[in-house]
């Protein structure tokens, strides 16, 4: 009697139900594997574009120019002895650093795609017009008249994260007169390498006004940033790119377009946490300030990749309920092993989209996956059913499934709520169409 109770059981709707409901969690584990695939993918591009960038110049980061005059401290100190105390005194080198009073730089972007094999990321030639003034360097006089100012040694120095991104030789002009730059080694203010540019024989402008310009012709990656380092600084940054993302501490007044961006930003010197004058033993790094532009892929197709990963289960569940549906009205029985072969199927859609999105791109990879999915499945369908109207209708379901995953997949802003909508949606048909299910009765 046992026996046969156990037999019903496992012969009646609910344990199919089960069966099925376990099936569907025990295929999220080749799911998370083909999303350990998509990450691991995604890894290997990123090192091959840090390859690539690096051939190239990195992320370019643009501070100063700052001028730095050396002058010998004067240091006073008393030895005590028998004879009484006695001064000693000695003199220690230093550097008095000053900021501009204004700072102008206008940057000309020109982007573009490098394809590195199935690789890609986005390099730029850039074009930096730098100008300025420093009003500030009477005061410099007026700081410890007992030291020795060195103007004859004097320098400008001006940051540059990626020193290979420059294409020709940097000259500084300030006050009429051309100075060439120099390249030099990394300092306590700025992480990356600088330019050094020594101001022999500089003469101080008699209004007090020292005006410089520059003109820098810079290739960089991805993203390019500044430091404002000026008592007021204007940045403009335009380029032809149609997704830039705007980077840092300041938000800039900016237009975009399909293919172009233009931005602005206006900072003054209370605005960020960098002293207009510094002592070369009281410096501290300024990148808590930098701000700038990122040179984006709205979507890649490794992040599409992942995000058409996430709605593994809602396809295996919704065609299961499909396939049970139909089981259950007909009266014809499926196999576990026939759930268990779509649902590999569905699962391989994922491989496949990554395989080929890889070489052609996602949108067309998109379509070959799901053509090909769709195709097999259906296929394998006809032979359950052998009914072309019901092999039609779960055709249907599927090409409606992956057209919505695809719209879900290109929107930004609205996924998230188109997503659940639709699912909603999905939920609420399923409930109307099974309404009229007679469950007791077909357990019986």
């Amino acid at each position: 009697m046992e026996t046969q109770k156990n037999q019903k059981f496992t012969q009646s709707i609910t344990f199919k139900a089960l069966t099925v409901v376990a099936l569907t969690l025990l295929l999220l584990i080749p799911k998370a594997m083909i999303t350990g695939l998509i990450e691991e993918r995604e890894d290997r591009s990123k090192e091959a574009v840090r390859a690539i960038n690096e051939k190239w110049s990195n992320s370019q980061t643009i501070c100063g120019p700052v001028i730095s005059v050396p002058y010998s401290a004067k240091i006073v100190e008393y030895e005590k002895s028998k004879a009484g105390t006695q001064e000693k005194v000695s003199y220690q080198r230093r550097w008095f650093s000053l900021m501009p009073s204004a700072l102008n730089i206008n940057a000309k972007l020109s982007p573009e795609s490098k394809h590195y094999g199935i690789y890609k990321t986005v390099l730029y030639r850039s074009e930096l017009n730098i100008s300025g003034s420093f009003d500030n360097l009477d005061e410099f006089e007026d700081y410890d008249d007992n030291n020795a100012k060195h103007w004859n040694e004097a320098y400008i120095t001006i940051g540059i994260t990626d020193l290979k991104g420059l294409v020709s030789n940097a000259e500084f002009v300030i006050n009429g007169k051309a100075y060439q730059a120099e390249a030099q080694g990394s300092n306590s203010w700025f992480e990356g390498n600088t330019l050094k540019i020594p101001l022999k024989n500089f003469q101080k402008s008699p209004n007090g006004k020292n005006e410089f310009r520059c003109t820098l012709m810079l290739n960089g990656s991805s993203d390019i940033s500044f430091i404002p380092v000026g008592r007021t600084t204007d940045v403009s940054v335009s380029g032809k790119w149609g997704a830039p993302s705007f980077i840092g501490n300041f938000s800039p007044d900016s237009e975009v377009g399909k293919d172009n961006f233009a931005a602005k930003w206006h900072i003054l010197h209370f605005n960020r946490s960098i002293p207009e004058a510094f002592d070369n033993d009281k410096r501290n790094s300024f990148h808590d300030s930098q701000f700038g532009v990122q040179l984006i892929e709205t979507i890649d197709h490794y992040q599409q990749n992942l995000r058409s990963a996430k709605y593994a289960l809602m396809f295996i569940a919704l065609t299961f309920v499909v396939f049970f549906f139909v089981e259950v009205l007909t009266k014809k029985k499926i196999h576990i092993i026939q759930y268990l072969l779509v649902g590999i199927a569905l699962i391989l859609f994922y491989s496949l989209l990554l395989s080929i999105s890889e070489q052609i791109g996602f949108a067309l990879a998109y379509l070959i996956a799901s053509l090909a999915t769709i195709g097999l499945i259906s296929t394998y369908v006809y032979s359950i059913f052998k009914s072309g109207k019901q092999t039609s209708l779960f055709t249907l379901i599927l090409c409606i499934l992956y057209v919505f995953l695809y719209v879900v997949l290109q929107l930004e802003d609205l996924a998230l709520l188109i997503g659940s909508v639709g699912l909603f949606a999905i939920l609420g048909v399923i409930m109307f169409l099974s309404r009229k299910i007679n469950w007791y009765k077909n357990e019986e």
